[in-house]
């Protein structure tokens, strides 16, 4: 997105804005409200439903972190043109975001020892210590992961947000079942399994070693790695140096640009002495799950303009 400073003759058909109060009151945001909306906050900081107490510096910190990612999140899906609504507008089907600490940062002030960062009843959670650069780090060796991020935590748990709020055909249901497996086998129990067994053929089916561990767990990871690619072409392309935007690519070629690109991209790390930044492989069955995960999309994006998912009541 290009801005531009107003010509005299158009400085009257613009709107005034101030800045959110996320920003003036804490530099966690410059994202902008009309002058003539009561509402305090902008667009995107609207979904928070819980933040993190700011006396505490650190938490500042976090907090700035946790919007940065959250924001990237917010206009990927509005670039995507699919359903975004908060909570408190759309109760029954609108998002939130709760960002909260437990006895490892603050003993003194909470009961909870450990809080899980996921998602339930249209809101994601998110530990405040997955903004924190060294704690995420340590966790990222203690479970040999060879990716985490807070926005990629954003971008997984978003996918469970959708999948609750989507309405699949019979085909596209039936289509589900063959790539990803049965939604309905006991969630509980497949994680149990997952992390006293693990899975040592991940490689073949799946993007992550994490997204085998139950069917809903491989469509966020898919989800969230679909948002990545997006995202990451969508920003070569603003500077130039892609030639077309993901959005006038079909979904093919979008995965083969991605593949050349995300090879160049690890070899530039790799020249400066750095991890790669995408130690992933797309393979023929990640590659169908990608695929599908774009036909879903294309159906939220009928459903926001055709039926909006959230003027029903349940």
């Amino acid at each position: 997105m290009t801005m531009r400073a107003a010509l005299p003759d158009e400085k009257a058909a613009l709107p005034d804005f101030r800045l959110c109060a996320n920003g003036w009151r804490y530099q966690a945001c410059n994202w902008l409200v009309n002058e003539n909306d009561p509402h305090p906050y902008c667009f995107a900081c609207r979904f928070n439903r819980i933040i993190l107490d700011m006396v505490h510096e650190q938490n500042l910190l976090r907090f700035r972190c946790f919007e940065q990612a959250k924001k990237r999140l917010l206009f990927t899906l509005l670039e995507l043109q699919i359903p975004l609504h908060n909570g408190f507008d759309s109760p029954h089907d609108g998002l939130l975001f709760d960002l909260v600490e437990d006895q490892r940062t603050a003993p003194e002030r909470y009961i909870e020892s450990f809080v899980h960062t996921g998602f339930k009843g249209g809101v994601i959670t998110i530990n405040a210590l997955e903004a924190d650069d060294v704690f995420r780090e340590q966790i990222k060796r203690e479970m040999n992961e060879p990716y985490r991020t807070l926005l990629g935590h954003l971008r997984h748990e978003i996918g469970h947000y959708y999948w609750s709020i989507l309405s699949l055909s019979s085909a596209m249901q039936i289509q589900f079942q063959k790539l990803f497996g049965d939604v309905h086998q006991d969630y509980k129990k497949a994680l149990e399994h997952y992390y006293n067994n693990g899975n040592r053929q991940w490689h073949n089916e799946y993007i992550s070693r994490y997204a085998s561990a139950h069917p809903l767990e491989d469509w966020a990871e898919t989800w969230g790695h679909y948002l990545h690619i997006y995202d990451a072409l969508d920003t070569a392309f603003s500077y130039g140096s892609l030639a077309h935007s993901p959005a006038t690519m079909d979904i093919g070629t979008r995965i083969s640009t991605w593949m050349e690109w995300s090879i160049m991209l690890n070899e530039l790390n790799r020249s400066m002495g750095i991890d790669d930044p995408y130690p992933f492989v797309l393979n023929a069955q990640v590659i169908d799950k990608l695929t599908y995960v774009n036909h879903t999309i294309e159906q939220l994006r009928v459903q926001e303009i055709r039926a909006p998912v959230f003027s029903h009541r349940r």
